[in-house]
């Protein structure tokens, strides 16, 4: 009866893998059970080591795991795929540079990268960033932007959204709303922003709004706690951000996704399983649950806290009814690609549309 009741709401989930290219045993069992709407993809869900032809064989078994293990008709494939060292994906997928270095050319980078991902199997891709890179001092956005100004983020991120949609890879942008002026890297604790709803409508939420009104599908909400617009919840728990700015304000009526809850920002506020119901009640969708910073068994406990608040009379029923018909109207619109290889050439051509980048990719598993 409990793996029932979980999977009732795994329209709610977004969970990442263990880090293994072939589909380990326990997230099989959790896919199965939970039924989660959608998987998110790191670097070692990928061979590396192999040349393309022997890694893309071992992926596409991987995908078409998830895809029965889950049981669903229709799934989000997931991945952060911005450029710069957030790249998942083995040679010979284009790694261009980050944003800010081929904003002229977001449009041709983003049709290149929606091809390239369609031809992974992925549907969903957590870019743009409508971030506006404001704070020198910033360790996590800088280059990430594509700009240092709201018109700057704009006239790229649209056009890069809407050629990477063209290619059947849906757009998440991120991270609401705006991650740009903040000290602290989310990744290791939670930033403080002392800006007031006012500032933030002058600068940080036009490339959200604008987005929005291009018809943006999905967007990440970032842990951030501004204390002048919300002192007791950052933005992933805020109803006033969700729910007031975000939807009232902003007119937003897509999925809202977390960004990955087992982070640092979120220590000790996602620690009691009810933090969940919490979230749904804010006006969020889809919980993020990733198995490199926190172990994914978690998502099984969120989900039964769901379930024991829409018990107790503590979710609305209606809310959630809403939330999952938000949810599903995307997953219609998310095609079910299929992995298939590439020809060099239209790869060395991808390699042409945009700056590339030659360090290291980023640490994470």
């Amino acid at each position: 009866m409990l793996k029932d009741s979980i999977a009732a709401v795994g329209d709610h989930f977004l969970v990442g893998l263990r880090p293994t290219p072939v589909l380990h045993d326990l997230d099989r069992v959790l896919l199965n059970d939970l039924r989660p709407a959608g998987v998110i993809l790191y670097k070692s869900n990928f061979r590396h080591d192999l040349p393309y032809e022997a890694w893309l064989e071992i992926h596409a078994r991987l995908i078409d795991d998830i895809r029965a293990a889950t049981g669903r008709r229709r799934m989000f494939i997931a991945i952060d795929h911005e450029g710069g060292r957030v790249c998942r994906t083995p040679p010979p997928i284009t790694r261009f540079a980050y944003a800010a270095q081929w904003a002229e050319h977001a449009a041709e980078v983003g049709r290149a990268i929606g091809r390239e991902l369609a031809s992974l199997g992925v549907n969903l891709n957590f870019a743009p960033v409508l971030d506006i890179h404001t704070n020198p001092k910033n360790p996590v956005i800088g280059e990430r932007a594509f700009g240092m100004s709201a018109d700057a983020v704009i006239a790229a991120a649209l056009p890069f959204m809407r050629a990477m949609q063209e290619e059947k890879v849906i757009a998440c942008g991120k991270h609401f709303p705006g991650h740009g002026d903040t000290s602290m890297d989310s990744h290791l604790g939670l930033p403080v922003l002392d800006l007031g709803i006012d500032a933030l409508r002058q600068r940080e939420l036009k490339p959200f709004a604008a987005a929005i009104d291009a018809g943006l599908g999905m967007l990440m909400t970032s842990h951030i706690l501004f204390p002048a617009i919300d002192a007791d919840a950052p933005v992933t728990l805020s109803r006033r951000f969700i729910t007031q700015i975000l939807r009232d304000e902003l007119g937003f009526a897509g999925v809202a996704v977390s960004d990955d809850v087992g982070m640092a920002a979120m220590n000790g506020i996602f620690d009691a399983p009810d933090a969940a119901a919490n979230f749904m009640a804010a006006g969020c969708d889809m919980l993020m649950v990733c198995a490199h910073f926190t172990d994914t068994e978690r998502a099984r406990r969120f989900a039964e806290a769901i379930v024991g608040a829409i018990d107790r009379g503590r979710l609305d029923e209606a809310l959630l009814a809403r939330s999952r018909a938000r949810i599903e109207a995307l997953l219609e619109q998310a095609p079910n690609n299929e992995v298939h290889e590439l020809p060099a050439a239209a790869l060395r051509a991808h390699g042409a549309a945009g700056a590339l980048f030659a360090a290291p990719t980023v640490e994470v598993v």
